[in-house]
């Protein structure tokens, strides 16, 4: 009974997590690394075991970080199970495909500076290696229904509360007259958020895998964050200026349209603002969102019982169309652009930041985490020029960050989620090092656990000695 990490054990990307029972291999997710060469190199690299041993992938929720690499292990050999919430396939076939593609470009302009003696550049993987994985997802799970994983482990779905479908795993490993209870977190949502519901409160647990995103610090209450960011817009728009949001398709574009469509329902937006959302994935996820009411928290599914939804109203236009997304940099004030990727590592957002970066009037507000190495990051941390398509861009901009918008959970979220497994031993992932140092300590203190320490690449842990 042994648990091994192949990701998200260095940084906040690539999540992959093998539990070993008996003969059997089950996966818990497996992510894309993101931000930099470093993580183009970790995703060319071989798996550090043989996909086609792993006889099922259990999935907590559909973000790349958490899903990215499941082509390429069906292209390395896979043919086992995936299992998620149905909102969760739904989100990873777009979100997937919407990769692929981004894939397939970035191979072709590669190949395009290509010297002539230079091998060419193959995507890592492409559509068909998507659909083919898409096939393999032949099991859908509900909130709190307990069910067979393989034998020797049963598996129950909990709301996560981080996106629409996410989960954290409770798992319940036997072998032979030994047992334990084990509880993956995948991410854990920030509270008080609009449009899904808060975490659920985690059961008791032997050990706990945790993530620790932002387990140095606690967010700002969300009001605020909603007032900072409508005092940017207000601001922006005074000076004659665009505001450009690098914005996550899955959860952040919908929770930012919520925020947006009660400002300018209520007459807090400027009298002239228009919104853009230019980015295909995420206008297909918000139709997703759009599918399952069932979802919604108190405030939202009042919303929707009254007939008002916040994403069709007059000031939103949707640009899925490329022509439509190159009209939007013709306006020169009052358009409050959403465009992925959120960290501004790829997307549409890397035009918008080209023709507005260098605009004293304009701002650029990001409103989640920037991972080490990308351009969201280094654009936050003080850079006086972005390259952007072998650009130069001075930053010229205002630069906003705002942190309440996060769709991870805070430090005392994660302190109390902790405390209510009563685990003794509690393993961190997915989190920066000085954001993992610091969330060991406060919880040394605050919880009776045995043991916090970090998980470590390909190290196995022996859950029988837990």
């Amino acid at each position: 009974m042994k648990l091994t990490s192949y990701g998200a054990v260095d940084g906040v990307t690539g999540s992959c997590h093998v539990l070993e029972i008996g003969n059997k291999h089950v996966m818990l997710d497996c992510g894309i690394f993101q931000g930099g060469r470093t993580a183009r190199e970790k995703n060319e690299a071989d798996f550090p075991f043989d996909p086609a041993k792993i006889d099922v992938v259990v999935i907590s929720h559909a973000h790349l970080d958490h899903i990215g690499r499941l082509p390429l292990l069906y292209k390395r050999g896979f043919r086992g199970r995936i299992i998620s919430t149905r909102p969760s396939f739904e989100l990873a076939r777009i979100s997937l495909l919407d990769s692929a593609k981004l894939l397939e470009n970035e191979a072709a302009r590669a190949n395009r500076k290509r010297e002539r003696d230079e091998p060419f550049v193959s995507p890592l993987y492409d559509d068909e290696d998507v659909l083919n994985t898409l096939d393999l997802w032949r099991e859908f799970k509900e909130y709190k229904q307990r069910f067979d994983v393989v034998e020797g482990l049963k598996a129950t779905y909990h709301d996560a509360g981080h996106i629409l479908g996410s989960t954290f795993i409770e798992l319940d490993l036997s072998e032979g007259s030994d047992s334990r209870k084990l509880i993956f977190s995948g991410d854990l949502g920030n509270v008080g958020k609009p449009i899904i519901h808060d975490p659920q409160t985690p059961p008791h647990a032997d050990a706990v895998i945790m993530e620790s995103t932002y387990g140095d610090r606690d967010h700002r209450p969300f009001s605020e964050s909603i007032d900072e960011l409508l005092d940017a817009v207000a601001e922006t728009v005074a000076r004659r200026g665009n505001v450009v949001i690098p914005t996550f398709a899955l959860e952040r574009s919908q929770e930012l349209l919520y925020v947006l469509y009660e400002a300018w329902r209520d007459g807090k937006l400027p009298e002239h603002a228009e919104i853009y959302l230019d980015s295909p994935m995420a206008i297909s996820a918000t139709r997703i969102f759009e599918r399952h009411p069932d979802l919604y928290d108190t405030e939202a599914m009042a919303l929707h019982n009254a007939g008002e939804t916040p994403f069709d109203f007059p000031a939103l236009h949707y640009t899925r169309e490329t022509r439509d997304s190159m009209k939007i940099n013709e306006i020169r004030s009052s358009a409050i652009i959403l465009a992925g990727s959120g960290m501004a590592n790829g997307g549409r957002v890397l035009h918008h930041l080209r023709h507005n970066l260098g605009r004293s009037e304009c701002s650029v507000v990001f409103c989640g985490f920037q991972g080490a190495g990308t351009l969201g990051r280094r654009i936050v941390d003080g850079a006086d020029y972005v390259s952007i398509y072998g650009q130069n861009v001075p930053i010229n901009a205002q630069i906003h960050t705002i942190n309440g918008f996060s769709a991870h959970a805070g430090q005392k979220e994660l302190t109390d989620w902790a405390k209510a497994t009563g685990a003794k031993n509690i393993f961190l992932v997915h989190g920066e090092d000085e954001a993992k140092a610091h969330l060991a300590e406060h919880l040394r203190k605050e919880t009776q656990t045995k043991s916090v320490e970090n998980l470590r690449f390909d190290a196995p842990v022996d859950l029988l000695k837990l």
